[in-house]
């Protein structure tokens, strides 16, 4: 009897693998959308490939898995039993380039499959919202099949695509930003004005306080840090430059005539956004290979010296593991949840995310039959958000995570090594500047084509 219990319920679990998203996570949000529950699993997918990532480049890893009897090439044999398994590709850099590598394809193939989807009536939506177990192992499939992929120059090009990938989603990451300081601003100075209740300003300008004080704080760090009296004239460029950029920004964002275009801008979205480019600004410069005007965390603390010396020709150890990777995985996730369950009334923003006005927002659920609540399909007249853009944003996503657990390194294929580049300093610093430059161009947009909605 407990056996056909058991193989009934395996059914049920079954049944809702293979269908719909609703049925999948019906239990844990009954109230959500079907679009918002489709866009939290795929992010869960990224966010597991992330974790698995972080696992493989743990240090010690590769120690650990030559002590399994059989296992490792050069490990720890078994009388009659062969070592296959090639430790030195399943773990560390390359491993994160063949699970990135993976989730790249996974995406993009989904990205090319749902393009001009107009509603959940398409024939394709099933496939966008349900058949969670087939997905699954298709992203399998594809990460098996990677790490059969030969070194050759594998990592050298895919490191240049990775690149490209992540400096388009930094500017994602920054329009992110933009719309979540926006809503910010306009929830709570709309709970100030409709509560008299003045401690909603307190709030704004405690925030939009910190934001300035962290922002000039790690540009007196910098220049202590980061710069040298005859030399790091790069950095010395790129602080002052984005100090002189935040400080422009900050000021239009407050001029008469940008607060009677657009009322809800103001201090509060210019703070984060400087936090934000002092944060990409530190990212840059700690990809310096000059290790003179890059010093490690660990040099900083505790005052140990990192230089090499002038003899001295071999790459330094990787440092998997610093504080600017760690900060760059947070504000991952945050955009990366804010991206699945967002709903922006921001006109501009929802135009370039490819989303409608207000299509995340919760619903009331509907009961089945069976007496449980489901999530409600939102989407059967028409999409709130472009399941092809989605797609792509997580296709870059992957890209990101792959270059902020490997520091940016750039492979090095005749030393098998890995060493920072001015390459990644160079694209972070441009994003940087262009993000600065799209904000820019929200604020100023309405004065200059007055006659459009850019409420």
């Amino acid at each position: 009897m407990g056996a056909c219990l058991a193989l009934c319920s395996l059914a049920s679990c079954a049944s809702c693998l293979c269908g719909s998203a609703p049925c999948l996570l019906c239990g844990c949000c009954p109230s959500s959308n079907n679009s918002t529950v489709t866009r939290l699993v795929f992010s869960f997918f990224l966010l597991l490939g992330t974790m698995v990532s972080v696992i493989m480049i743990l240090p010690g890893m590769e120690t650990q898995l030559r002590k399994i009897p059989g296992f490792c090439q050069g490990g720890t044999t078994i009388p009659g039993i062969e070592n296959h398994v090639n430790c030195d590709v399943i773990v560390g850099y390359k491993s994160v380039y063949r699970m990135c590598f993976a989730m790249t394809c996974f995406f993009f193939l989904f990205a090319a499959i749902m393009i001009g989807i107009r509603s959940s009536k398409d024939p394709r939506a099933p496939i966008q919202n349900g058949f969670w177990f087939f997905k699954f192992l298709i992203l399998v499939g594809i990460t098996v099949g990677a790490f059969f992929i030969p070194d050759g120059t594998f990592h050298s090009v895919w490191f240049y695509f990775g690149v490209i990938g992540s400096f388009i989603f930094i500017l994602i990451q920054l329009i992110l930003l933009i719309d979540f300081a926006h809503s910010w601003n306009k929830v709570w100075v709309e709970n100030a004005e409709n509560s008299d209740n003045k401690c909603w300003f307190a709030g704004l300008l405690s925030f939009t306080f910190l934001h300035y004080a962290l922002a000039f704080t790690a540009v007196v760090l910098f220049y202590v840090y980061y710069t040298q009296p005859d030399d790091c004239t790069e950095h010395k460029v790129f602080i002052s430059l984005n100090l002189i950029f935040c400080v422009i920004i900050s000021i239009v964002s407050i001029l008469p005539k940008i607060q009677e275009a657009q009322p809800h801008s103001g201090l509060l979205q210019a703070s984060l956004i400087s936090l934000y480019t002092m944060y990409v600004t530190w990212s840059a410069m700690t990809n310096n290979p000059n290790r003179k005007c890059n010093p490690s965390l660990l040099s900083l603390v505790a005052n140990v010296s990192t230089t090499p010396s002038p003899g001295d020709s071999t790459p330094g150890t990787v440092q998997w593991w610093d504080a600017q990777g760690i900060v760059g995985l947070i504000i991952f996730l945050f955009c990366t949840l804010y991206a699945s369950i967002r709903s922006s009334s921001n006109t501009q923003v929802n135009k370039l995310m490819q989303t409608e006005e207000g299509g995340g927002s919760g619903g009331e659920g509907v009961v089945g039959e069976d007496g449980i609540r489901r999530a409600v399909d939102n989407e059967e007249e028409g999409v709130t958000y472009s399941y092809s853009f989605f797609h792509f944003h997580l296709c870059l996503a992957s890209l990101y995570i792959m270059m902020t657990l490997t520091n940016w390194y750039q492979p090095d294929t005749t030393t098998q090594a890995m060493q920072s580049s001015m390459p990644a300093v160079w694209v972070k610093m441009s994003s940087s500047w262009l993000g600065l430059g799209l904000y820019l161009w929200t604020l100023i947009a309405p004065l200059i084509f007055p006659d459009r909605d850019f409420n």
